[in-house]
């Protein structure tokens, strides 16, 4: 990696986010001679980003940091398509409605990450609905659509694996990457953008845009792309035991959020403080120098850290809190997630195994059953042993609660209501 003079560059390169850069001498002198904007694309499928769009929203943070203005691009319109890359089927198709109310769960997460406003370096948040919804096909087929060769797009690696492997690839999909090509020439042209950076997958549609917008006659564009994150095992990141590890609270709780980063591999706490915690470097190498069981210390910093930057630092210190109770003092506390049930349901009696199913802490009867055979399982801090064993109201707490538990790290409470 070359040595950068700009600090926006260097912040990046220094804590671990670029994978690839088009030219990096040249947005190295652009990001030099003032503030430059830049984007990041975000498709509306789900109601909430995850842990791999919250690099990218980091990759903004420091861009705003380091005294340039980001973009955080609503995919309102490429999301009634679907970005085909590396994906083995056709998305399921969104309508206009649940875009719409994706969007408003996604912005939630912005208003944290990035400073928005009206100065030369406030972040901007726009919908590429406003420009493709309103394409006529004819004139977009003739002004952008001549710009692009099919054999070109052909041997772009998230197309041609899809059609190695004989999977269809449906004309509408295979439209998404001129339309996003299309959107880094429209963010040019009203926002003054030149760069946009994504995942290493997004390699070929960035390019795609560059191209583009040298043949339609923008000043020159620049691509930025990260590394794909895996845990030093080799496992994919941002999947937990109960799913995707979600940014919103709503689908992912505060608490879950922070244990999974407590989690954490031994081998992966620098390279994971530098890229999702906002820490400076030096007290990074501090912690993690930190040696034997002493590195769960700096396991929990990464946690209080990174989830103090998405859900707030009071909700941070809330869950560390918890953790702390629940682990070191073996506290009964209120803060854990909370799964709510019949009261009717409790009074007759549930079964052990279905009511795990039910709290998220497995995912079948059978899933249970292995966990009770293997000790893992808990009803109020106690050993269950029999997996046919029936939970009803003698079981709740005087605090109203029955508190299940699966090994030392996971929790619910159940209210019955």
């Amino acid at each position: 990696m070359p040595q950068f003079k700009s600090d926006f560059l260097r912040v990046l390169s220094e804590r671990g986010f670029i994978h690839q850069i088009s030219d990096p001498e040249g947005l190295d002198a652009a990001a030099m001679k003032g503030p430059i904007t830049g984007y990041v694309g975000y498709d509306a499928t789900a109601t909430s980003l995850h842990i791999g769009n919250l690099i990218t929203g980091t990759m903004l943070y420091w861009l705003q940091e380091t005294g340039h203005r980001p973009v955080a691009l609503m995919g309102g319109g490429t999301s009634m398509i679907g970005d085909p890359s590396f994906r083995d089927e056709q998305r399921r198709l969104l309508s206009p409605e649940t875009i719409a109310s994706n969007i408003e769960g996604i912005k939630r997460i912005f208003s944290r990450i990035l400073r928005f406003g009206d100065g030369p370096t406030d972040a901007v948040m726009v919908n590429n609905a406003d420009w493709l919804l309103d394409l006529n096909y004819i004139e977009f087929l003739r002004d952008v659509g001549r710009h692009f060769s099919v054999n070109r797009m052909l041997s772009f690696d998230s197309v041609k694996l899809r059609l190695d492997r004989e999977q269809s690839l449906s004309f509408l999909e295979f439209n998404y990457m001129i339309l996003q090509a299309y959107d880094f020439v429209e963010l040019n042209k009203r926002h003054g953008c030149i760069l946009q950076m994504g995942g290493s997958d997004q390699w070929g549609n960035i390019v795609n845009g560059i191209d583009l917008g040298h043949r339609m006659g923008t000043p020159q564009l620049h691509a930025v792309t990260t590394p794909l994150l895996t845990t030093s095992s080799g496992a994919k990141m941002g999947k937990s035991a109960s799913g995707a590890v979600w940014l919103n609270e709503d689908v992912f709780s505060p608490y879950d959020f922070w244990q999974y980063w407590r989690n954490t591999e031994d081998a992966d706490v620098e390279r994971f403080l530098k890229i999702f915690t906002r820490l400076p470097l030096d007290e990074i190498a501090r912690l993690a120098a930190l040696g034997g069981s002493e590195i769960n210390e700096a396991k929990k910093v990464l946690a209080t850290e990174a989830t103090a930057i998405v859900h707030g630092r009071t909700a941070a210190e809330a869950a560390a809190e918890t953790a702390r109770k629940t682990f070191e003092e073996g506290a009964l506390a209120e803060s854990l997630p909370t799964v709510a049930i019949s009261r009717a349901g409790l009074e007759e009696g549930i079964g052990l195994l279905s009511l795990f199913v039910t709290a998220g802490l497995t995912g079948s009867n059978g899933e249970a059953r292995r966990h009770v055979q293997g000790g893992a399982v808990r009803i109020n801090d106690v050993p269950v042993e029999d997996d046919r064993r029936v939970v009803s109201m003698d079981d709740v707490t005087p605090q109203g609660v029955v508190k299940l538990s699966l090994g030392r790290k996971k929790h619910v409470l159940v209210r019955p209501q």
